[in-house]
């Protein structure tokens, strides 16, 4: 076996383990940003109001 080969592939592997964690990093970081914006999106929504018992329980189907 060549040396060079064996150390050529070694740094090869330890290349390739390091992009993976680099691009897990980044696609934690992303979904921790989508999870605060959906947050941010939820408080936004106006509270319910206090309508009155009788609105929405029947439905006009010959309009």
């Amino acid at each position: 076996m060549d040396v060079t080969g064996i150390a050529q592939t070694a740094t090869t592997i330890a290349d390739t383990g390091t992009k993976q964690a680099v691009g897990i990093a980044v696609l934690k970081k992303a979904q921790d940003i989508a999870a605060s914006s959906a947050s941010a999106l939820i408080e936004a929504i106006p509270p319910v109001q206090n309508l009155p018992s009788h609105l929405g329980n029947n439905i006009n189907t010959k309009a």
